[in-house]
């Protein structure tokens, strides 16, 4: 049985809540550049160019990309051959996620309670998915998500005779509907089958996977393919202002489901869909 220390957690969760705001995914970074040269609206490449500009300023600078340095979603993956020394996982993923957002001065956004509206003045809780999985090692990505782009999120209990027609279909159109308020061009994570909280924990990972990757099932591959030709044929373009990249990827994940259902999630992420990970 390996151990791993309660204070290894935190000082790791710390680093990785400053570096995945300060330091956007070199797949991200690919494809914000590739699409700046390639979008055929002047306003639409102008906005790009500007994005281009601001990672590559944050990346140099150590500086937050986006004003809003999100809500900590942390996904642990901890190996059943781990124990964890000197305190609780959760405890140590919270202490972490404070000293990254205090000490690296992130601004902070979370209320303790829905109604009252105080600020916790630490970006804690975090929302924290923990998996157990085989092996002596804990795998930590922190992911902050900015509320521009969650409020976008969508769900739909389809009927399970519609067929991937109908899926394309929501995810198309919960991309219309948030519009310029995700803060395209946009990553469009999709959770599909489960139940309801399963299909928007699968939406949520979904936004994990490098946009330069499809799934690697042909089947579900196409139909990314599909929908992100139609979301980009929207109009939408960088930032709302209209253009011909709307969204940078779409990621499909799906799961085994209940024969009377089809749920389906789609979560986006806004051009700053942002992750870090480490493995201890």
């Amino acid at each position: 049985m390996r151990e791993i220390a309660y204070s290894d957690i935190v000082n790791t969760v710390r680093e990785l809540c400053i570096q995945a705001n300060c330091h956007l995914p070199g797949d991200l970074r690919q494809a914000i550049s590739a699409a700046a040269g390639e979008e055929p609206s002047p306003v639409g490449r102008a906005i790009l160019g500007d994005l281009v500009e601001n990672f590559r300023f944050a990346d140099e600078k150590g500086l937050p990309i986006c004003q809003d340095t999100g809500m900590a979603v942390v996904f642990a993956e901890l190996g059943q051959e781990c124990h964890i020394t000197g305190g609780l996982l959760s405890d140590a993923v919270n202490e972490g996620v404070a000293r990254g957002y205090v000490e690296g001065h992130l601004r902070l956004s979370v209320v303790g309670d829905p109604l009252r509206r105080v600020n916790t003045n630490n970006n804690t809780p975090a929302i924290l998915h923990l998996t157990l999985v085989e092996g002596d090692k804990l795998t930590l990505t922190v992911a902050p998500k900015g509320f521009g782009s969650e409020n976008m999120t969508a769900l739909k209990m389809l009927k399970p005779s519609v067929g991937p027609d109908a899926v394309v279909d929501f995810i198309v159109e919960a991309v219309s509907a948030a519009g310029s308020n995700p803060c395209p061009p946009v990553v469009v994570g999709v959770g599909l089958g489960g139940t309801s909280e399963m299909a928007a924990l699968l939406a949520k990972r979904a936004l994990l996977r490098p946009v330069d990757q499809h799934n690697p099932d042909p089947f579900y591959a196409e139909l990314e393919e599909k929908a992100l030709r139609r979301i980009n044929a929207l109009g939408i373009g960088p930032q709302g202002l209209g253009g011909a990249t709307t969204a940078l990827s779409v990621c499909i994940l799906p799961h085994a489901t209940h024969i009377a259902g089809l749920p389906c999630a789609v979560n986006l992420g806004c051009h700053v869909t942002r992750h870090a990970q480490a493995v201890l």
